[in-house]
C-alpha cells in the first residue's frame, strides 16, 4: 500500500486513548505484508516482527523495538443535559481555544454527528469577550431531545473531531491525528525498505496505545518485548513565525534527532553519522528532560533500555488541522532502516557503552 494512502486512512479513522480498536484492521493488514509475524497484545498494542537474517540463520538475539503511538486526543460524553445538550471532558492535551465551532462525531451506539458550540459573543458580558472560552461551558449539539440521546449514547463514550486529510501544497498534508499516525507512517516506511535490505537484528514494529494519557502501551510492550535497544518515533514541534529556531524543527528538512539527557548518546552519534553516511537530512532536536514520548517508558523499564527519539516535524500539535511534509515522513523511515541495517552482532556491545 502506497504510504500517503495508508496515512489518510489512519488519519480518516478515530481511536482517542484507551479507544484505538478501530484502527486494529486497517495497521494489521498493511503491516502483514512485510512482516514474519504479527499480534495484538492485552492492552491493544499492535506488534509486527520483522526477523534479522542472523535470527533465521544463527538463532541470533538481538531486538529493536520502534514504537509510534496510535491514539489520538479527542474526547468523552460526561453529561446529557434535559435540553439534549452533551456536555464532554477532554481526553489528552487539548486547547479549549481550538475546539469551539469544531464538528464532532458521537461514537454510541451509533455514530453521532455534531457540533460543538457556546453562548454567542452578542449575548456575554464585556468580561467574557477577553477571555477564551472554557471547555466546561462549551455543549455538543447533535440536535436530538435528552430522551432520544439516552438511547444511543452513554456516558465515558468516545468523541472525535470530524476532519479529513487534505492536501496542501507541494508535498505538505493537513489531518487530525498526525501525531502520531505520522509515526505510524514512518515505522510502515521503515519494514518496506528493510525488506530491500539485510539486517542482524530482530526487528519490532509496535503501534502503540494510550501515549496520550499514560505511555501505559510502550510500557507493557517494552516489558514484554525487552529490546537491546528502543527508537519512539513522534512528531516535534514544527516551525512557524511565533516560534524560535532553537525551539521548533522545519518541515521538508528531515526529521529531528533528539539530543538530551534521555537519549543514549552513543546511539545517537551513531543514528547522525548514518544519516550524513547516506545523505538523509536531518535536524537535532533539543530536549533537556524527559522527551513526553514512548522513549520515556521505554527507557525506564526494567533494568533500563537504551533509547533514542526521531521526531516528524508537525505545525498546530494537538489541533485538527495538524501540519506536515511527506518527505520528511519518507526521510525518516529510510534513515530508520538504514540505522537498523548497521546494528549488528560485532558492533552492538560497543554501541551500548557510554
Amino acid at each position: 500500500m502506497d504510504t500517503k494512502v495508508f496515512l489518510e486512512l489512519l488519519c480518516n479513522g478515530n481511536g482517542i486513548s484507551g479507544y484505538e480498536n478501530p484502527l486494529k484492521e486497517t495497521i494489521m493488514s498493511a503491516f502483514k505484508e512485510y512482516g514474519d509475524d504479527i499480534m495484538v497484545d492485552k492492552l491493544g498494542n499492535i506488534i509486527v516482527l520483522k526477523k534479522g537474517i542472523s535470527n533465521i540463520f544463527k538463532n541470533n538475539n538481538i531486538k529493536i523495538m520502534l514504537a509510534a503511538h496510535m491514539d489520538e486526543i479527542g474526547f468523552m460524553v460526561k453529561d446529557i443535559e434535559d435540553n439534549g445538550f452533551i456536555r464532554f471532558t477532554n481526553v489528552g492535551g487539548i486547547d479549549p481555544r481550538t475546539i469551539l465551532g469544531q464538528e464532532v462525531i458521537v461514537h454510541g451506539k451509533e455514530n453521532l454527528f455534531g457540533v460543538i458550540g457556546s453562548k454567542p459573543p452578542h449575548l456575554q458580558e464585556p468580561s467574557e469577550r477577553d477571555k477564551a472560552v472554557k471547555m466546561e461551558d462549551m455543549t455538543i449539539d447533535v440536535g436530538y431531545s435528552k430522551e432520544k440521546l439516552e438511547e444511543l449514547i452513554s456516558i465515558g463514550d468516545p468523541i472525535t473531531v470530524r476532519r479529513k486529510m487534505i492536501d496542501l501544497l507541494g508535498t505538505r498534508i493537513s489531518a487530525k491525528a498526525l501525531d502520531d499516525r505520522a509515526g505510524i507512517a514512518v515505522i510502515y516506511e521503515c519494514i518496506k525498505e528493510l525488506n530491500k535490505i539485510n539486517h542482524e537484528a530482530d526487528v519490532y514494529f509496535v503501534s502503540t496505545v494510550q501515549e496520550e494519557v499514560s505511555m501505559a502501551g510502550a510500557l507493557v510492550s517494552t516489558y514484554d518485548i525487552d529490546p537491546d535497544i528502543g527508537i519512539a518515533v513522534d512528531v516535534g514541534f514544527g516551525t512557524t513565525p511565533e516560534l524560535s529556531k532553537s525551539s521548533s524543527i522545519e518541515l521538508g528538512k528531515g526529521s529531528g534527532i533528539t539530543l538530551g539527557g534521555n537519549i543514549h548518546p552513543t546511539l545517537r552519534k551513531k543514528l547522525t553519522e548514518i544519516a550524513m553516511e547516506y545523505n538523509i537530512p536531518f535536524q537535532m532536536e533539543i530536549c533537556s528532560g524527559p522527551t513526553g514520548t514512548d522513549a520515556r517508558a521505554m527507557q525506564i523499564t526494567r533494568e533500563g533500555i537504551p533509547s533514542l527519539v526521531l521526531s516528524v516535524p508537525l505545525r498546530y500539535m494537538h489541533t485538527s488541522v495538524e501540519v506536515v511534509d511527506l518527505l520528511d515522513i519518507k526521510n525518516t523511515g529510510k534513515l530508520l532502516a538504514f540505522f537498523i541495517a548497521s546494528i549488528s552482532n560485532e558492533n552492538l556491545e560497543g554501541l551500548l557503552c557510554y
